[in-house]
């Protein structure tokens, strides 16, 4: 039966996860400082913002449950990476610390992408132009290959259009679909990885 306890270096991957996604959020401000926008201007804790965050996701990690176990070479090869990569060290936390690693991703990434980036490119090229170019930055930073990038910047559309559900801009919405999409995805991560490993003994 595999260990549970993460041991030490299992606890350095959630400082370095801390740390790395930490330092987004300063970037957003640093570069909001310089272009005059504070990235947490749409940040609004409405009931009807955490009815759409929640609601939102469902589609969303519907269509990572549908295309998980695709049989085709580019989504194995997308599978094979998180399960390899991210499998070990995830597999290792237990529930909450997986949920603590969904939200610190989805509030940092969404902070910079949605609440600077897009805004900011929207001030330039309107509303199709900041989600198509913060979505070519989002793709081009999670570049695993080409299809993960691909996906990661589709991912990032539906979370830019995602941030005005409801008819009222709120970054709550894409930073709780994102957050929750991640944990879910987390685990599935794994579980594939604890159930790959113990056919192997």
């Amino acid at each position: 039966m595999l260990d549970q306890r993460p041991p030490t270096r299992y606890n350095q991957f959630l400082k370095i996860a801390t740390w790395f996604e930490g330092t987004l959020i300063l970037v957003a401000y640093g570069i909001g400082w310089a272009v005059s926008i504070n990235p947490l201007a749409h940040l609004n804790l409405t009931p009807i913002g955490f009815f759409w965050g929640i609601a939102g996701t469902l589609p969303l990690y519907l269509l990572f449950a549908l295309s998980y176990n695709l049989p085709w070479s580019s989504m194995r090869a997308v599978r094979n990476f998180l399960v390899e990569k991210l499998g070990p060290f995830l597999s290792r936390y237990r529930w909450h610390e997986l949920l603590y690693l969904g939200f610190l991703a989805g509030i940092s990434e969404e902070i910079l992408f949605r609440g600077l980036l897009q805004s900011w490119f929207e001030q330039n090229w309107g509303w199709i132009g900041g989600i198509v170019f913060s979505n070519l930055v989002f793709a081009l930073v999670h570049w695993v290959t080409p299809l993960y990038a691909l996906l990661a910047g589709l991912t990032g559309v539906y979370l830019g259009i995602a941030f005005d559900f409801g008819g009222e801009r709120n970054l709550v919405v894409p930073i709780l679909i994102h957050a929750i999409y991640d944990f879910l995805a987390f685990i599935a991560v794994a579980q594939t990885y604890r159930r790959e490993k113990s056919r192997s003994f």
